[in-house]
C-alpha cells in the first residue's frame, strides 16, 4: 500500500514538484536566516575571543561591551595589579579613529593599544610580518579583513604609510582576527603609541587585561577585584556573553530575523497546505476505491504519512543544501568571514518541516477519512 501511495504522489508531477518546492523554499529560508542570525550575534563576542592570553577583563563600572566602554584613569592599572591572585595585568586601549589611505580615501578604524612589553592584546595568528615590528616607530599591524577593505585581496600592504589622525602610521604586519559586529578596520599598535593616535582626554585606559595565578578561580578573582577596586570585572565568557546580550537588547537583529523565519514557516504551511489539499482532492476517488476494497483508515493515514515523508525529506535536503551553498559562496567575502552553520540549526529546520507537514497533512487527510466508499461507484 505504501508503494501505491508513492506512485500516486509522483504520478501528479506538477503537484509533486510544487510540494517539494514549498518544503525546500521554507527550509532554505529558515536555515539561512537562522545561520545569519547566530553568526551576527557571534560577532558580539569576537573582540573578546580574539585575545586568548587573559582570563579577566576589568573596566569602568558603566562599561558594557568592548565597543561601549568608558575610559578609566591610569591609576586603575596599579590598583588591579595589587589584588591578591593577579599574576599580571596589562593595559588595553580600544578607541575609534579616522585614517586616510594613500589614495586619499577616509575610513573609520578601531585603534587597539596592546601592552608595550608583552604585546598582550595582540592576536596570536600573524599572517604576514613580525609582531616584534611594533617596536619600530609609528608601527601598526592591520587585521586581514581590514586589509581586504582598504587595499583589496591582491595588494601587499606591508610598508604602506597611512595618515592616522594627522599622524603617520606604517603597516608592519597582518594579523588574522575575526571581524567584529561593525566590521571596521582594526589597527593594532603599542599602548604608548596608541595614546598619540586617539584624541586626547583625561582618562585613556579603556580596559585592563588580567591573568589569574595558577590555582586561582577566575570567578573568585573577579569578585575580589570588584570589591577591592570598585571597578567592573568579567571573565572572558561573561564579557563575551555581554556582547551578545547588548546586540539582542539594543539592535533590531532578533526582531528582523524572527520575522523572516516566521514568514518562511508561514509560506511553507501555505504552499504545502494548498498543494497537498489539491492533491488529496484530485485523488479522493482513488482513496475511496481503496476504502471500498477494505483498506481501513489507519492504513490510509500511513499512506498519507508516507507521501508527506517523501516530500519532506526531498524538500528538506534541497533546502539545507541551498543554505549551505549560500554560506560557501560568500565565505571569501570579508563580511561573512568565519560564518558557519551550527549543527543545531538543521535540526530546528527539520523540526519546522515536521510541524509544517503535520499541520497540512492533518487538514488534508480529513476529507479522505470522511469519504463514503459508495460514492466512488455512483
Amino acid at each position: 500500500m505504501l508503494w501505491i501511495a508513492i506512485r500516486m504522489l509522483t504520478g501528479d508531477r506538477q503537484k509533486f514538484f510544487g510540494l517539494v518546492f514549498g518544503i525546500a523554499f521554507s527550509t532554505l529560508l529558515i536555515t539561512q536566516q537562522l545561520t545569519l542570525f547566530v553568526n551576527f550575534l557571534g560577532r558580539g563576542t569576537t573582540a573578546v575571543y580574539n585575545i586568548s592570553s587573559n582570563d579577566i577583563w576589568v573596566m569602568d563600572p558603566v562599561s558594557r561591551t568592548p565597543d561601549t566602554a568608558l575610559a578609566m584613569p591610569s591609576t586603575a592599572l596599579e590598583r588591579v595589579r595589587s589584588v591578591d591572585g593577579v599574576e599580571w595585568a596589562a593595559p588595553h586601549l580600544r578607541e575609534g579613529a579616522t585614517v586616510r589611505t594613500p589614495d586619499g580615501d577616509l575610513e573609520r578604524v578601531t585603534i587597539i593599544g596592546v601592552d608595550d612589553t608583552s604585546l598582550v592584546g595582540l592576536p596570536d595568528a600573524i599572517i604576514a610580518g613580525d609582531r616584534n615590528a611594533l617596536a619600530m616607530p609609528d608601527s601598526v599591524i592591520i587585521d586581514s579583513v581590514g586589509t581586504a577593505r582598504l587595499f583589496g585581496e591582491e595588494v601587499d600592504p606591508i610598508g604602506t604609510r597611512l595618515e592616522l589622525n594627522d599622524r603617520r602610521a606604517v603597516i608592519r604586519g597582518i594579523v588574522d582576527a575575526e571581524p567584529t559586529f561593525t566590521s571596521q578596520v582594526i589597527l593594532y599598535t603599542r599602548y604608548s603609541n596608541a595614546l598619540t593616535y586617539v584624541p586626547g582626554a583625561r582618562n585613556r585606559l579603556t580596559f585592563i587585561l588580567v591573568r589569574a595565578t595558577d590555582g586561582t578561580d577566575p570567578q573568585a578573582l573577579v569578585d575580589r577585584i570588584e570589591s577591592e577596586t570598585g571597578l567592573r570585572a568579567r571573565t572572558r565568557e561573561q564579557f563575551a556573553r555581554d556582547g551578545v546580550d547588548y546586540l539582542i537588547e539594543n539592535t533590531g537583529i532578533p526582531l528582523n530575523f524572527g520575522i523572516t523565519v516566521t514568514l518562511g514557516f508561514i509560506i511553507g504551511i501555505t504552499i504545502v497546505g494548498l498543494t497537498f489539499s489539491l492533491f488529496i482532492r484530485d485523488n479522493i476517488k482513488q482513496f475511496g476505491a481503496l476504502k471500498a476494497i477494505g483498506v481501513r483508515n489507519h492504513m490510509i493515514r500511513k499512506m498519507v504519512r508516507a507521501q508527506a515523508a517523501v516530500v519532506g525529506l526531498i524538500g528538506y535536503g534541497f533546502g539545507v543544501f541551498g543554505a549551505t551553498l549560500f554560506i560557501k559562496l560568500f565565505e571569501d567575502d570579508p563580511t561573512f568571514k568565519g560564518f558557519y552553520t551550527p549543527w543545531q540549526i538543521p535540526l530546528l529546520s527539520l523540526f519546522a518541516v515536521f510541524v509544517i507537514l503535520a499541520i497540512t497533512g492533518y487538514f488534508s487527510l480529513r476529507p479522505v477519512l470522511r469519504v463514503d466508499p459508495a460514492e466512488v461507484f455512483r
